[in-house]
């Protein structure tokens, strides 16, 4: 059975990628969707064996690299992280292939869409099924090339292939900085099986790794690098840049990279590496600021934005950063909460938008749209539930989840917890505002689209809307269901020895006894954040423009993301450009080809132009030329007798 959850999917790609000819679109669809519905079902039985009944189980599946002191086999191991990731990648991968089916009805590709889609959900589950560094750097890899055929599924949009180039790079600096990290795992702990390195970290706690010269703690030095890692994969501050691009690629594609799957592998990592990060409060202590960074940072670029889908994306940056401080509070269990609760809630947004998108014939700017809620009400009440579950609104799942995290961050009493509680609840303002300016903006208000794209404006199909009921289903319930086990009276029971966290770092603990203001603090800067959108863009909708006439610069800086792509394209692209051309037409152009076949080239036919001038035609050029010689050869003869 766990075997399937895993190869499943990679059976329903093969199939719709190898076979797609064969049996057709429909065949196509038929076979990944049925694949991954019995992956889900699987998965679900195994949160029940695993989570709830505490049925461990690591399953050898074959004996993978033998070399030397390194041995690993290729193993499944289920515990109750792996259980919680398997059933939130495959149940939501799953209603996003069902939806995909009505969303991309009309693309000529499609048995070549669903194979990717299924490839991504293998190497996920198969990052988070990993026993070792190595197996779950191949599964991180795979996640990385089938994002990247995700993005630039629409090849023929100079656009797409440029996001998907960007994300391939960007993620390749994250994964250097990770590769580097289980480098250092190895060198220190001789293994890189995840219980050998576990068992051994408290005694190798406070020993140091000596790097030209100079001593630096093991512990920190392999988290931090490890942590480069997650930052690139989960789009944290500074490797960011690539997350709101992929909204280049179909509207599935957002929903699967940004709910579920790719951008929270960072955050699952850092959580499957508690044990060694416990030991690291360095480590930790640079989580948190770059989490609760990340949370405000990217809730004031969502504030401007006016691309539906870029809206969603930023919001998703922002509460991965949420997901990040709890984590560097060593609340990994509420990381993992806020994970489960914002899968749902976000895939219902972005498939949200793409029903709206769908309705407007592809129209995403929502400057564009307005005054068509009644004609798409499915989708309206869809997207207030998924941003009332996102604002944290009691009581649907997010307010359980981001709630609590900002407990932790205020019981930690420590100043990183105390920056981390004040942005993050900045952010909880700033998440409310703009996501109702993106409900107010998108369906109420006057029209502005054409007579002609509203006159098309409709409900999406039944295969499309379903899966945004039972998402809306879980982005209701599954922060009270998953409460009392993730965060409450059963935790202990529920995460046994998946998750360790030293007694002094128990911060959720803490986090049931902080004072009133702090529990209801959240939930009133949520509910001002809305009432100030519905004061900007419904009952005074000519303040934000009069707002940004008067800052403009301030506007211009969010609008423009802080600037970190131009930035980047100072720094890197345009040095690297110069370093290139001076590398070219300088070293290989002038010196090498110089020097070299060009040179020697030049200097042949110069001898030969030479030559060529020798062949006059006279013949008294020809016997001076051989009296010459005759002079040559006797004096040398000469010479040579007299020596």
């Amino acid at each position: 059975m766990y075997q399937a959850i895993v190869f499943l999917p990679l059976i329903g790609a093969i199939v719709a990628g190898f076979f797609g000819r064969a049996i057709g679109d429909r065949g196509a669809q038929l076979v990944t969707c049925g694949c991954m519905v019995l992956s889900a079902l699987l998965g679900i039985v195994a949160l029940y064996q695993v989570g709830i009944l505490g049925h461990n189980r690591t399953i050898e599946l074959m004996t993978w690299i033998e070399s030397g002191t390194l041995e690993l086999s290729w193993a499944l191991r289920f515990d109750t992280l792996t259980a919680v990731m398997v059933f939130v990648v495959s149940f939501c991968s799953t209603w996003i292939h069902i939806y995909s089916v009505g969303y991309m009805s009309h693309d000529s590709s499609i048995p070549r869409f669903m194979a990717y889609l299924s490839l991504f959900t293998f190497f996920m589950l198969m990052l988070v099924t990993a026993d070792n560094f190595v197996q779950l750097f191949f599964g991180w890899e795979g996640v990385g090339l089938a994002s990247y055929l995700l993005i630039g599924f629409w090849y023929d949009k100079p656009s797409a292939n440029a996001a998907a180039i960007k994300a391939f790079i960007v993620n390749r600096v994250g994964d250097f900085g990770f590769a580097l990290g289980i480098f250092a795992t190895y060198m220190v702990f001789d293994s890189v099986n995840f219980d050998a390195v576990f068992q051994a970290v408290p005694g190798k706690a406070g020993t140091q790794i000596v790097f030209l010269g100079t001593g630096y703690d093991a512990m920190t030095v392999m988290c931090l690098l490890l942590f480069v890692g997650a930052m690139g994969k989960s789009a944290q501050l500074g490797l960011h840049t690539w997350l709101p691009d992929a909204m280049e690629g179909p509207t599935p594609v957002s929903a699967l990279i940004h709910a579920a799957t790719m951008v929270t592998a960072g955050v699952f990592m850092v959580c499957r590496l508690s044990p060694m990060f416990e030991y690291a409060p360095t480590a930790l202590a640079v989580v948190t600021v770059v989490g609760a960074s990340t949370a405000f940072f990217a809730a004031t670029i969502g504030l401007v934005q006016n691309d539906i889908k870029r809206v969603i994306a930023y919001s998703t940056c922002s509460q991965l950063g949420y997901m990040f401080f709890a984590a560097g509070l060593s609340a990994y269990s509420a990381a993992i909460f806020h994970l489960m609760t914002h899968a749902f809630f976000k895939a219902l947004l972005f498939l949200s938008a793409g029903s709206v998108i769908h309705a407007m014939s592809d129209e995403q700017d929502m400057r564009k749209m307005g005054g068509i809620w009644r004609q798409i009400p499915v989708t309206y009440a869809m997207m207030w539930i998924g941003s009332l579950a996102l604002a944290g609104i009691p009581f649907f799942a997010g307010y359980y989840s981001k709630d609590l995290i900002l407990e932790v961050a205020f019981a930690a009493n420590t100043g990183v917890g105390t920056y981390a509680f004040w942005l993050g609840t900045a952010a909880a303002f700033l998440t409310a505002f703009y996501s109702w300016r993106l409900l107010f903006m998108t369906f109420h208000g006057t029209p502005r689209a054409d007579e002609h794209v509203m006159a098309h404006v409709h409900e999406s199909p039944k295969i499309m809307t379903v899966p945004l009921m039972v998402l809306a289903v879980g982005a209701v319930v599954s922060g009270y269901i998953g409460y009392e086990s993730f965060a409450g009276h059963n935790m202990a029971q529920f995460w046994r020895d998946a998750i360790l966290v030293l007694p002094a770092h128990n911060t959720i603990e803490a986090a049931h006894h902080v004072p009133l203001w702090v529990k209801l603090l959240p939930v009133v800067v949520a509910v001002a954040g809305i009432a100030l959108a519905y004061y900007f863009y419904i009952v005074e909708p000519s303040i934000p423009g009069r707002i940004v006439a008067m800052h403009e610069p301030l506007y211009k800086f969010l609008l423009n993301k802080w600037y970190f792509d131009e930035l980047y394209d100072w720094m890197f692209v345009r040095s690297a450009k110069w370093l290139g051309r001076g590398l070219w037409k300088g070293g290989d152009g002038y010196i090498i080809d110089g020097f070299g076949p060009d040179g020697l080239s030049a200097a042949t036919l110069v001898l030969a132009r030479r030559a060529g001038r020798l062949q006059s035609g006279y013949v008294y050029h020809y016997a001076f030329a051989m009296m010459i010689g005759v002079v040559i050869l006797v004096t040398w003869y000469l010479w040579r007798g007299h020596g």
